[in-house]
């Protein structure tokens, strides 16, 4: 299965984040998983690149040619294939389309981003990959928070919960993203509207 991650790639995160983004990424590639990801060395995105290096997996980076040509951000060297698309949103489209599941480490605006154009996705039926959120030292208790807290004014259906798995547990996490996905599910199930 090939993992598309979703995290930071500034290199001004606490250890903690890195150790275990980098844990996960080689306990997924022992696991015989592959990864899809941005395309950056630094932060959690080169966190989860190392990690899935050493575990011997083939890796797939994605990272639009302005970030190279503008010295945006610091790409990973070792990437099997590096993809360099003109813009951002053919970034997520090439990833996404690479994908058999996603995870969410903890980020920024871009990661935020990320996770819910996913998650929107995956509520209007385009796709039912798994999609995992690893709340590393509980970085995502706030968005939780704000997720049950939208569920319970009626603007999002509590359904869609069930549509994503959020845990600070590596074994949790991975039997949630190795399990057969379920059955397609109507829109009408996920979303008003």
């Amino acid at each position: 299965m090939r993992i598309c991650v979703y995290g930071a790639a500034s290199p001004n995160i606490d250890e903690q984040y890195i150790t275990a983004t980098e844990v996960l990424g080689e306990t997924l590639a022992k696991r015989g998983h592959n990864l899809v990801f941005g395309g950056g060395g630094n932060g959690l995105m080169g966190a989860a690149a190392r990690g899935f290096k050493k575990g011997g997996a083939d890796i797939i980076g994605v990272i639009p040619d302005f970030f190279r040509n503008e010295a945006i951000e610091a790409i990973y060297d070792f990437c099997d294939r590096l993809i360099e698309p003109k813009t951002m949103r053919e970034r997520k489209q090439i990833m996404e389309d690479n994908a058999d599941a996603f995870i969410v480490v903890p980020g920024g605006i871009g990661t935020y981003e990320e996770f819910f154009e996913i998650l929107t996705s995956k509520q209007l039926c385009r796709h039912n990959k798994p999609i995992g959120i690893y709340n590393i030292d509980g970085y995502y208790d706030e968005m939780r928070d704000c997720m049950h807290s939208a569920m319970e004014k009626n603007f999002i259906k509590p359904s869609c919960k069930e549509l994503y798995c959020m845990t600070d547990r590596v074994d949790k996490l991975i039997e949630y993203i190795e399990q057969p996905t379920d059955t397609a599910r109507s829109v009408k199930e996920l979303k008003d509207g």
